[in-house]
């Protein structure tokens, strides 16, 4: 153990939240715009990729719903208030751009729910709250884009709505791998739990029993 890791356990971060009974798989925003090399948000998440297509499939295989999420503006950005002007990047999400289009090896299947946001969390205004609770869902295991914006904002939102945020830090990325690492620590200290791939699959072959 670090000292790092040694004065949080003092502390008394780190605690484990445990296991849901009826968990969700929730692939945040894993779309063209991570994985074109002449989109400006490409962040070099072809192997994160290949993770979620595992997950995806698992996930399926075990009958746990897949929720997927994907970011859309108007052109010009007037539904996303001062985040759209923050970013100028955000452009590639405007309606109609292949930039916002899921991958080919990574689609969601009819019936799954695809939510649509314009803001980082997944929860914010778009119901996505009330439809689990309606699913009777209490935990969500969470991967995807961006670690340090869109997944962290999403797992911070799935704990204060009630639901025991899991995150697969192999199947999350960023464009810098130092500030993946430092959002997956501060998330394992305070807001979520963190789950291995094999630990994630372990997970939902449990639940399938």
């Amino acid at each position: 153990m670090s000292a790092l890791d040694e004065d949080y356990a003092k502390a008394g971060f780190n605690k484990s939240l445990g296991f849901g009974k009826r968990p969700v798989l929730l692939v945040i925003d894993f779309v063209m715009a991570y994985l074109e090399a002449d989109s400006p948000l490409y962040a070099s998440v072809e192997a994160e990729l290949a993770v979620n297509e595992r997950l995806v499939a698992a996930a399926r295989d075990a009958g746990v719903p897949v929720i997927w999420t994907n970011v859309e503006y108007e052109p010009g950005g007037a539904d996303g208030g001062h985040f759209y002007r923050k970013i100028a990047a955000l452009t590639v999400f405007d309606r109609g751009s292949p930039f916002g289009a899921f991958p080919p090896s990574l689609q969601p299947l009819a019936g799954e729910r695809v939510v649509t946001k314009q803001y980082p969390s997944a929860f914010f205004d778009t119901g996505l709250a009330e439809t689990l609770r309606g699913m009777d869902v209490d935990c969500c295991v969470i991967t995807g884009l961006s670690t340090s914006g869109c997944v962290r904002a999403s797992a911070l939102d799935a704990l204060q709505h009630g639901f025991i945020p899991l995150v697969v830090p192999e199947a999350c990325g960023d464009r810098d791998q130092a500030v993946h690492d430092a959002n997956i620590f501060d998330l394992k200290a305070k807001y979520a739990d963190m789950l291995s791939v094999e630990e994630a699959l372990a997970y939902f072959s449990r639940v399938s029993d």
